[in-house]
């Protein structure tokens, strides 16, 4: 049985011109240690994913359909109350921003004895010492210091790294991690990215990686989502996908890469952008932005199609298959 089942998932937000659907359908399963990466461009639901598995989502929006099932927990009818218990302690979250994650008038070792002691029973002796244990572990020079000084005093590298820690002072079985380089340099993005990926490895963490950057996916996750407009529209094992992306959106993502252009080339582009909620095209979402638009793709909106071990929401794929058969 899976660690993390999510069966038809469905987000909606209430506002005073209408409900918008932000996430429209989708599934996946997690297993216990498997590193599994959410991407898509701004917009496309992955982060409102992310965050529906823990009902962090703020309102008017509300989980609208489906299901979320943790072991034998189904976390998206369970109180506050209830999910207090989940949310640090089995499922740790790291967010884009440390300094909206860390209390800027609290000192590192306050906030993860807090965090130690709010979810374990733990003295504060014993708690200091598994938050100096874990600084050590994310390879954070003279965490005996750090304990004592402000996220101001850290740079933006060392943050996310106290950030790191505590997602793991609970020894979670799943870290969902959205987009969690974003505010920093290139060459702390990856040592970041290694950090969290040993850590993961060496601990049996599951991880979910919400990000825009298929590079970073290729080299850290096993499997691979891709969303657009509230919905799965391919996924698969990296490999499979990052070698032989079936549908046209995931194609054009693999494109852009910077890596893909030769040097003093323009880089690739998808043209258009993505569509807003309240705008999603008829048929296929993606159909005015793709080069391969068809009066089938206008009109309906592809199925999932799912074989061997990959599945594409797009019709000339199904189309293909039949053609195969």
């Amino acid at each position: 049985m899976s660690l993390l089942q999510v069966k038809d998932l469905e987000v909606s937000f209430k506002l005073r011109t209408g409900e918008l659907h932000a996430i429209r359908g989708i599934s996946f399963d997690l297993n216990k240690g498997e590193r599994i990466g959410i991407v898509g461009e701004s917009g496309a639901g992955k982060s409102v994913a992310a965050f529906s598995i823990l009902n962090l989502i703020s309102q008017p929006g509300y989980i609208s359909g489906g299901s979320i099932s943790y072991k034998d927990h189904t976390l998206s009818t369970m109180s506050d109350a209830e999910l207090a218990t989940i949310r640090g302690n089995q499922i740790a979250m790291i967010f884009q921003d440390p300094m909206m994650t860390l209390n800027p008038v609290l000192t590192i070792g306050t906030q993860m004895i807090e965090t130690l002691q709010a979810h374990q029973k733990m003295d504060k002796k014993t708690a200091e010492k598994e938050a100096l244990h874990r600084l050590k572990q994310v390879h954070i020079p003279s965490p005996e210091k750090r304990l004592k000084q402000y996220p101001h005093e850290l740079s933006g590298g060392m943050k996310q790294r106290v950030i790191i820690a505590i997602a793991l002072l609970n020894n979670p079985d799943i870290i969902i991690a959205d987009e969690p380089t974003t505010a920093l340099d290139v060459t702390i993005q990856a040592e970041i990215m290694e950090l969290l990926l040993e850590l993961c490895k060496n601990n049996g963490v599951s991880l979910i990686l919400i990000t825009h950057d298929l590079g970073v996916v290729a080299q850290t996750t096993e499997k691979v989502i891709v969303m657009y407009a509230g919905k799965i529209i391919e996924q698969g094992s990296t490999r499979d996908i990052i070698d032989n992306p079936n549908h046209p959106y995931t194609q054009g993502l693999i494109k852009a890469l910077p890596q893909k252009a030769a040097p003093g080339e323009m880089l690739n582009q998808i043209p258009g952008n993505m569509p807003q909620l309240d705008a999603i095209p008829t048929g296929c979402a993606f159909n005015p932005r793709c080069e391969h638009t068809t009066e089938l793709c206008i009109k309906t909106e592809p199925e999932l199609i799912a074989k061997d071990n990959r599945a594409v929401s797009c019709n000339l794929y199904s189309e293909r298959l039949k053609h195969d058969k």
